[in-house]
């Protein structure tokens, strides 16, 4: 059980930690000062929305997110957020590859090398077997994890910054609600697709409150860093850069090739599953339909990393409130069914 369960909670970090979140960029644009109380909220309401949306998956023995998504917003909006989860990848794969540009940028490459650099081998994999890259993430995100926590509290140390010195001050506790409906769609779409291979309720909850915790706790630290540096982030693209240049170039370069390959992974998983959604409508090959897609995105591109994640992401925060509330009523308005019957 505890096995299983971990494995589910590292396939919901790897959803969750995508390569907006690992820069430091997403966190910002949602947290920043006088945040704590909101990443606390965030952490709690996080590990409810995990544990509903698997039990649904678990108890329906789901192998595709449609049953799951049917159940909590209802039949009759089931359809718009099946639009809204293909605008949602086909947006995340334009930021991924922004992000690659501005990754590539920091090395003084030019950022359309950057975007080439990552879309080229997005359209090339699904010529070969995807298996062996999408099984990076399982051996990347720990790396990535582990990665960014010991920069962050090496950072903490060396720069003596005190992570407790402003609970005092928590103006900021309603942007978790934003945050946590931002992520909502993707993890209905991956959950809802492992709710066959689920064996029991124990491992919905080892998942679920593993990985509430572990990203509560990378995100204070990581957010009571990037505090530090506010100043200094009007300068970069990706936040964790100005964070960087504090350690030696070799750090750089290692935590800069693991933010790339999680750039590529989350643009990987996000265009496989627009693109096996909609080949159903075009009977043309993976690949082609890649190319097309790839190629859709790359004059959005121009637009930046940053100024992307700047105005996408809080409108998803929007539009995903609702499936929150759902999410968040749902065992309350199950149990009132329930009784109802009996």
């Amino acid at each position: 059980m505890w096995k299983a369960g971990f494995k589910w909670m590292f396939l919901i970090i790897g959803t969750m930690v995508g390569a907006g979140y690992a820069s430091g960029r997403e966190l910002w644009q949602f947290f920043g000062h006088e945040s704590g109380l909101a990443i606390l909220l965030f952490s709690i309401m996080f590990a409810v929305s995990c544990h509903v949306i698997l039990t649904i998956s678990y108890e329906q023995r789901t192998t595709h997110y449609l049953p799951v998504l049917r159940l909590i917003v209802g039949k009759h909006l089931t359809g718009l957020y099946d639009i809204l989860i293909l605008v949602y990848l086909f947006t995340t794969t334009m930021v991924m590859m922004a992000g690659s540009g501005a990754t590539w940028q920091a090395f003084h490459f030019s950022y359309w090398w950057g975007i080439a650099a990552i879309g080229i081998p997005l359209v090339l994999v699904f010529i070969w077997d995807l298996k062996g890259i999408i099984s990076m993430n399982s051996f990347v995100l720990p790396l990535l994890i582990g990665g960014l926590l010991y920069v962050l509290i090496l950072f903490t140390v060396q720069q003596e910054l005190s992570l407790i010195s402003h609970l005092n001050e928590q103006t900021n506790w309603a942007s978790a609600f934003p945050f946590t409906a931002l992520n909502i769609l993707p993890l209905i779409a991956v959950l809802g697709a492992v709710g066959k291979h689920v064996k029991r309720k124990g491992e919905v909850w080892i998942a679920s409150v593993g990985s509430a915790v572990i990203l509560g706790v990378v995100s204070f630290i990581y957010n009571s860093s990037l505090i530090q540096i506010s100043e200094e982030m009007l300068l970069y693209e990706i936040p964790l850069f100005a964070i960087l240049k504090h350690y030696p170039y070799k750090m750089f370069i290692f935590i800069s090739i693991l933010l790339w390959i999680a750039l590529f992974t989350t643009a990987l998983s996000s265009v496989l599953g627009f693109i096996s959604r909609i080949q159903e409508r075009f009977k043309i090959p993976l690949w082609a339909l890649a190319l097309i897609t790839v190629t859709l995105t790359v004059p959005f591109t121009s637009f930046g990393f940053s100024t992307l994640i700047e105005y996408l992401y809080p409108l998803y925060g929007l539009l995903n409130l609702y499936v929150l509330s759902a999410i968040l009523l749902y065992p309350i308005a199950n149990r009132y069914k329930e009784d109802l019957r009996y």
